[in-house]
């Protein structure tokens, strides 16, 4: 977890400039601010994975990997994570457009997503604690009408949450309770008396700030999500001009460098064969056993 957007904002404008200061021409890049904008887009087609999304581009800018790539990439991840038994050829058979590319797309890049997230899959989500609560509500809050009428806001509110960097920053019991407290205020039933006199009796004055003061951050975040901009084909197309042509699949640049990875596994794998031949100038060549000299 990280201390508040601040933060974030810090590991972003860093991936922005160090991917800007490793290029050797000069084009019309993204700043932070337009990177924000795509990726907002992007989350906002799929949501329920977009935590994993996020992470990723902590430390790398949309202009070396295109989110287009890296969503269905996460997606996929996150069926293994999930336990969730899919084949590539059942997945891709969901994605429009060319599936044997989406195929490719998705195996050349599952183990850099692996190695960027430094192999960090577990995802401690709200929704169990969202349930803790509930109960926690029915049991001890019989003033409280029909708490079940409170799921349609919660589930709305968690929803947004994700479009935000509150998962990156608050811990899942957090954000919970801001989702009961806004899903309750919604229904015009107050819950302070709840928190204060019993989820959080005896912990004092300071803790009871500090989640007031969590909740209430959170509740901004939430307010705060836009909607994605109108400008978003421009901002596309503009990230197609300046991207990284080594990670397009469909550039000159990154057949060859498939290439060279290809050449390189085939000459490994004839390395032992080398080995195990000479030369002799009068039998021709004689095989030798493995690690024979």
């Amino acid at each position: 977890m990280f201390g508040d957007e601040t933060v974030l904002n810090k590991y972003r404008e860093k991936a922005n400039k160090a991917f800007i200061l490793s290029r050797n021409e000069e084009k019309n890049y993204l700043s932070q601010e337009e990177e924000m904008q795509v990726l907002g887009y992007f989350e906002a087609k799929l949501a329920e994975f977009c935590t994993k999304f996020k992470r990723f581009y902590l430390k790398n800018s949309i202009m070396d990997y295109h989110p287009k790539e890296i969503l269905v990439t996460s997606v996929y991840l996150a069926t293994k994570v999930e336990e969730f038994n899919v084949s590539i050829t059942q997945f891709v058979a969901n994605v429009q457009g060319n599936q044997e590319r989406a195929t490719k797309i998705i195996l050349n890049n599952e183990l850099l997503l692996l190695k960027e997230l430094n192999f960090n899959l577990t995802i401690h989500n709200p929704f169990r604690a969202v349930e803790g609560l509930l109960i926690d509500l029915k049991t001890r809050c019989s003033y409280l009408e029909n708490v079940d009428s409170f799921r349609p806001d919660i589930d709305t509110f968690l929803d947004q949450v994700f479009l935000t960097d509150a998962v990156l920053i608050y811990a899942p019991a957090q954000i919970a309770l801001a989702a009961i407290i806004h899903a309750a205020s919604r229904q015009k039933q107050n819950l302070d008396s709840y928190v204060t006199d019993l989820l959080f009796k005896g912990q004092g004055t300071n803790a009871i700030r500090t989640i007031v003061t969590c909740v209430r951050q959170i509740r901004i975040l939430v307010k705060e999500v836009k909607e994605p901009v109108k400008g978003i084909k421009a901002l596309c197309e503009k990230l197609e001009a300046c991207r990284n042509q080594d990670n397009n699949p469909d550039s000159a640049a990154y057949k060859r460098k498939l290439e060279e990875l290809i050449d390189e596994d085939d000459a490994l794998l004839e390395e032992p064969v080398a080995k195990s031949f000479r030369m002799d100038s009068d039998i021709g060549v004689k095989v030798l056993s493995p690690g024979a000299n």
